[in-house]
């Protein structure tokens, strides 16, 4: 049991104003495995105080002195990779291999894009005689984070975030906050000044709110649910806050009929299946042609039946491991129910466990075929190991099926790559991934429409956390 009862805030632990305790649970067997405290706005209004202090000198250090005290960070956290990736495995059920593979380095390779973004990023420059351009931190920045990539996310905020300048208070999940509080660690140790970084735990209604509604906060840089981000932003508008939201999805996948369909469906199946299915940009629409769609159905009926589901200490390769928590399992239950109900062709998994599981909130993976755009797996997203496959009869038709969802995260399109770029030029998503190909380190993260607002990596990042100034006359004799 690993007990954090404590916050860090101004370069300290300290004791919250009031004692709430909140147990962590471990998915794979549904046993508390650690125990932490619930904030309030009490302990927001003390954060974000050392915060807004602590931006008056950080805001102004040199670049060379932020590119040092990222350089401390990344060498202490890949010292500690290896205990960040059993608490993340520990507390939202990766198995170890996508712990120690995606999970814990997917937060170090924020921080070090960060730290590369600052030996070329241009924080002033001229454009004509005396006019200047000025790009500075935009102040205390309120950080929210979820609990399906948790340090992903930490990293893709906070990195940049110390690059620009900015000062920041940090809630993440409440289901899962170890790691979160092991990265505050982390900082503590390479020396970010007091106050800089600041982390309170929490729930929405206790922390969440009152950080997004905080007349001292700046900006407020939240990645959840699409419903949950609508109300950061409510609660932002009050204040004229400047907002960055990575949100929900409902990704197309669609296979061209020149597609290698055993490589491309068997590779849409397996990322769909990744993390438990719990990604936001995970390819879980996938659209076939109706002259290979029996094909299609069978290859990933096949590979869904071929995943094996573990205890995530016990798992290897593609094997998936539980859903994050007890909520989350209850909701792919249901949705699956859905499916049935609403008339789709179970092909692969359903509801319940998976044999020889009676604890821990496992699935089993699921493909739905002859699904429509209007069902209710089509438009919702699951975040479980879920794929609905749905036919169309003609390229133009799959553009417009794919494009008719509120979300627009990600998409993805397989075929020979003539006809590919000329669909992924019509698919209204801020990703699209052709033939498998991933964007990497300092590529755009972040979405169209209600999967969000900004983007995150690379200097897309670091440009969420400035304000750009005009300075005229700059180096010119005035009267």
């Amino acid at each position: 049991m690993r007990e954090q009862l404590n916050f860090y805030i101004d370069g300290k632990w300290v004791a919250p104003a009031k004692a709430r305790t909140h147990d962590v649970i471990n998915p794979a067997n549904e046993e508390p495995v650690g125990r932490i405290s619930l904030g309030s706005a009490a302990d927001v209004d003390k954060a974000v105080a050392a915060a807004r202090k602590a931006f008056a000198t950080w805001s102004v250090t040199t670049v060379d002195e932020r590119k040092a005290i990222l350089d401390k960070i990344i060498a202490i956290y890949q010292r500690r990779m290896g205990e960040m990736a059993e608490t993340i495995s520990m507390e939202m059920g990766a198995p170890m291999p996508i712990a120690t593979q995606q999970q814990a380095p997917a937060g170090i390779g924020y921080l070090i894009d960060a730290r590369k973004q600052l030996d070329t990023f241009d924080f002033e420059y001229d454009y004509g005689k005396g006019r200047r351009i000025l790009k500075e931190a935009i102040g205390v920045i309120g950080m929210i984070t979820p609990w399906n990539w948790p340090m992903n996310q930490i990293g893709a905020k906070v990195g940049p975030a110390l690059a620009a300048g900015c000062t920041m208070v940090l809630k993440p999940s409440e289901l899962a906050p170890l790691n979160a509080i092991l990265f505050a660690e982390i900082l503590d140790e390479a020396g970010v000044p007091p106050g800089v970084f600041n982390l309170v735990n929490g729930d929405g209604p206790g922390v969440g709110n009152a950080l997004s509604s905080h007349p001292d906060v700046d900006m407020l840089s939240f990645t959840g649910s699409t419903r949950a981000g609508t109300s950061v932003m409510q609660n932002a508008a009050v204040g004229i806050k400047k907002v960055a939201l990575e949100l929900g999805g409902k990704s197309p996948n669609i296979i061209l009929d020149d597609a290698d369909l055993p490589q491309a469906v068997a590779r849409g199946m397996l990322h769909m299946a990744n993390n438990t299915g719990q990604s936001c940009n995970a390819p879980s629409r996938m659209l076939a042609p109706k002259s290979k769609y029996d094909e299609v159905v069978a290859i990933a009926a096949k590979t869904a039946q071929s995943i094996k589901v573990r205890a995530p200490a016990d798992a290897e390769g593609s094997d998936i491991g539980p859903l994050a928590n007890a909520n989350q399992f209850q909701k792919v239950q249901g949705l699956i129910q859905k499916g049935i109900d609403e008339g789709a062709r179970l092909v692969a998994g359903g509801v319940g466990r998976p044999d020889g599981l009676k604890s821990g909130y496992y699935v089993k993976p699921t493909v739905f075929a002859d699904v429509n755009n209007n069902m209710t797996i089509a438009r919702e997203e699951i975040f479980g190991p879920v794929l609905v496959i749905i036919p169309y009869e003609t390229e133009e038709e799959a553009v417009r099926i794919a494009n008719d969802t509120p979300y627009g995260l990600a998409a993805y399109v397989q075929g020979s790559e003539g006809r590919a770029r000329k669909v992924a030029r019509q698919l209204r998503a801020g990703m699209v991934h052709i033939n498998g190909a991933q964007g990497g380190l300092g590529s755009p993260f972040g979405g169209y429409k209600q999967s969000g607002i900004g983007r995150e990596g690379g200097a897309f990042g670091v440009e969420e956390f400035l304000e750009v100034k005009g300075a005229y006359g700059w180096g010119e004799q005035t009267a």
